[in-house]
C-alpha cells in the first residue's frame, strides 16, 4: 500500500521558515519524481515544486523560486520542502504527491499559515 506521510506545517510569521517532509512507503520511493502543490483558503490547487528521482533536477513556480528549496533523501524515502521569507501569500494546506504534472497518490496535507 502506498503512502506518503507529511509533517512539519505550522504557524509562523511572516519571514519566518518552516520544513516540510513527506516519507513515503509502499513504492520504490528513488524511482519517481516527487512534487509539492497546495491549495490556499477559496482558491484551487497550485503546482508548487517537482524534483525528478535522482533529485538533480528540481523546478518551482515562480512565486517561491530563491525562497523555497525541493529536496530528497532517497535513503530515507524522503521529501522536503524548505520554505524561507515565507509570506501571507503562502498560507495554504500543502501536498507531496507522486509523480510530476499528473499524480497518482497524494499526502493528507500539512497545514502552513502565515501571519503575524
Amino acid at each position: 500500500e502506498v503512502q506518503l506521510v507529511e509533517s512539519g506545517g505550522g504557524l509562523v510569521q511572516p519571514g519566518g521558515s518552516l520544513r516540510l517532509s513527506c516519507t513515503a512507503s509502499g513504492f520504490t520511493f528513488s524511482s519517481y519524481a516527487m512534487s509539492w502543490v497546495r491549495q490556499a483558503p477559496g482558491k484551487g490547487l497550485e503546482w508548487v515544486s517537482a524534483i525528478n528521482s535522482g533529485g538533480g533536477s528540481t523546478s518551482y513556480v515562480d512565486s517561491v523560486k530563491g525562497r523555497f528549496t525541493i529536496s530528497r533523501d532517497n535513503a530515507k524515502n524522503t521529501l522536503y520542502l524548505q520554505m524561507n521569507s515565507l509570506k501571507p501569500e503562502d498560507t495554504a494546506v500543502y501536498y507531496c504527491a507522486k509523480g510530476r504534472g499528473m499524480y497518482d497518490y497524494w499526502a493528507q496535507g500539512t497545514q502552513v499559515t502565515v501571519s503575524s
